[in-house]
Formats: structure tokens, sequence, C-alpha cells
């Protein structure tokens, strides 16, 4: 699965060795918007390098991989980076249009026009 997301690089960190073979980098960006969210990435192999034309605090466009495995009757999550880009106002926009009712995105959280006649007669307000 391909993924992209813009946002500011707020933390980057130097490559690890990992192993004789494997080596990995793990930078944060921060989003954009009314809750904005500190979201880490791995580049691993030759892909670390990727990160050093970038600073902390400069807009950036991610282009990832969803990772999950299994270990020993645990799950792992990776968010696998493979393509780094200077983000900024060229970009296309990353987050889909808010809801006039909610301030909310459409396709999360129903507005209150979207609640079926039943519950829409009850009086209760949550």
């Amino acid at each position: 699965m391909s993924f992209e997301v813009e946002g500011k690089l707020h933390k980057k960190y130097e490559t690890e060795q990992k192993t004789d073979s494997f080596q990995a980098r793990e930078f944060v960006i921060e989003t954009e918007g009314n809750y904005p969210q500190f979201v880490k990435f791995q580049l691993v192999q030759d892909r670390c390098a990727l990160l050093d034309p970038f600073e902390e605090g400069q807009m950036i466009k991610v282009h990832f991989d969803l990772r999950g495995r299994e270990w020993n009757g645990k799950y792992f999550t990776n968010l696998n980076a493979w393509r780094l880009e200077q983000g900024g106002a060229n970009a296309a926009p990353t987050a889909p249009p808010k809801s006039a009712d909610s301030g909310f995105p459409d396709s999360e959280f129903p507005s209150a026009n979207d609640e079926p006649a039943s519950q829409a007669d009850d009086d209760l307000p949550f």
C-alpha cells in the first residue's frame, strides 16, 4: 500500500546500524490542521540518506508504505518512507475538505443530519 502525507519535519534521527547488513533511520513529521499529529516514519538501507538535505522545521511530503508483521504473538506496524520531497504551497492538499456542520472531515464523522430518523427524534444531547 502506498500513501503520502505532508507536514513539518519535527525531528530527524541519526542512521542506526541494526545488524551488519541492515540500517534504519527514523524521523517525525507534524501534520497541520485543527488536530496536528506527530507521525514517525522510518527509512531503510540506502534510503536513509534521503533525509540528509532536509532540516527540522522544513515542510516535506513523505511517500510511504504501510507495513505490518507478527513476531512472537505481537503485532508491529511500520511506516516505511521511500521518497521525500520538499513540501509547500505547490503540493496538493492532503486532508479532505471539512464539513461545515461539525468541523470534521465528512468521511470520518457523520453530521447531525446523517442520523437515522429514530435517533433524530431522540432529545438526548449525546
